[in-house]
């Protein structure tokens, strides 16, 4: 089983990397299923043919589901999103304008991912391509059950017993009212969804492709996006180079491109290091169609197989080393000197270009002393001295760090 996300600054292409792999799998034997959490939902453009909401059969093994957000928003979202209406009907909220303010940011996309969580759980598939929304928002988005988990473990119990204890005398002060237990549970219910997603995105069966041009401003971002997905732990195994003019001849405008082109292509060659880079010459057409994407895809990917299973560590690897704990975190293309590591209880929060994580350590970590800290070979590298007693702390009190 193997689970492919397609990322890239908007207008690169990604959608139609993301179908012509996913048509090269169906034409290799794979079952395959092909879904976007854009809201732009371009697939069924890309493959020229109608798209439902259900898997959408469009060759021998190929199916593409354009995701009903409403369906899922009503299951997932309904009866927090019914507490907030009634709180703002209580303060003389317009209905109409009340439902566009309860309406979730990024719900498309995050519904898109739940549905993508239970196909993949659902066993049907050999293969499941993901097109995502452009960079931005595909950060937001896989950082959100990190983020919500911290409000889950911190947040929401405290608010759920100040609301069972001081809930008639708020109700009857405020004259607004307060949530019952089911807005509570929907939450739960969401975060536990969001956490499953999760796990399965940062397992060893999916990965992350980051698709782009080859002009400098893309790249850059390309380099940042890889950093953010690798802080986050998901893997990123490979960059695919897209549009490439072809040798430029005599045409002095098309030549300057080309040159400007292969300077950019030798930047990106060196930087991204071990990650596979891919790339698509610009074609006379745009490629629409299930026979010219799995034409396409068959000229970027050759002989390799774009469906390998992973190996080696992730981006995320603890392991043991004498009396010490040592936890590397793959954060390619960073300097020292945008890394913030800070230690919080039994968590390590890591700073990189404005995105933090919050790792939680592990039990044998959690009241161990940070013993040296640094950058080394693209990876944020931390040492925790323990007495090596089967992985017991040596100090009693921690402190932050």
């Amino acid at each position: 089983m193997r689970v492919l996300l397609f990322t890239g600054k908007g207008g690169v292409g990604k959608t139609t990397v993301a179908a012509g792999t996913a048509a090269l799998g169906a034409a290799r034997g794979l079952r395959t299923l092909v879904l976007s959490t854009d809201a732009a939902h371009s697939l069924a453009d890309a493959f020229g043919a109608p798209v439902g909401r259900e898997p959408t059969e469009l060759g021998d093994h190929l199916f593409v589901q354009q995701v009903d957000a409403q369906e899922r928003f009503e299951r997932s979202w309904s009866a927090i999103q019914g507490y907030l209406l009634s709180v703002l009907d209580s303060v003389g909220v317009d209905p109409i304008a009340a439902e566009e303010l309860t309406v979730l940011p990024g719900a498309e996309e995050v519904l898109a991912l739940l549905e993508m969580r239970d196909q993949v759980r659902s066993g049907q598939w050999d293969v499941v391509v993901v097109d995502c929304a452009p960079t931005a928002e595909t950060l937001r988005l896989l950082a959100l059950p990190e983020a919500l988990g911290w409000y889950m473990d911190r947040v929401l119990p405290v608010e759920r017993r100040v609301v069972r204890a001081l809930k008639p005398l708020l109700t009857k002060a405020a004259g607004v009212p307060m949530p019952h237990d089911s807005v509570f549970d929907a939450v739960e219910r969401l975060h536990a969804d969001l956490t499953d997603v999760r796990d399965l995105l940062t397992g060893p069966d999916a990965s992350v492709r980051v698709v782009l041009t080859p002009e400098r401003v893309v790249v850059a971002e390309a380099r940042r996006s890889v950093t953010s997905l690798s802080l986050y732990g998901y893997r990123v195994d490979g960059v695919v180079a897209n549009r490439i003019f072809p040798a430029a001849g005599s045409d002095p405008w098309r030549r300057g491109w080309v040159e400007t082109q292969a300077d950019v292509l030798a930047e990106v060659a060196s930087s991204f290091g071990a990650v596979q880079v891919w790339r698509a010459p610009y074609r006379p057409s745009e490629p629409v169609g299930l026979t010219e994407l799995m034409d396409f895809a068959a000229g970027l990917y050759g002989e390799e197989d774009p469906f390998r299973r992973l190996d080696g560590e992730g981006p995320v690897d603890i392991r043991r080393d004498g009396t010490e704990v040592v936890v590397r975190l793959a954060l390619p293309f960073t300097q020292r000197r945008q890394v913030d590591l800070a230690r919080h209880g039994d968590e390590m929060v890591v700073t990189v270009a404005g995105h933090r994580r919050m790792l939680a350590l592990p039990t044998v970590l959690a009241r161990a002393e940070v013993s040296g800290a640094k950058m080394e070979a693209g990876h944020l590298v931390v040492r925790f001295e323990t007495d090596g007693d089967h992985g017991r702390p040596r100090q009693e009190e921690s402190s932050d760090r």
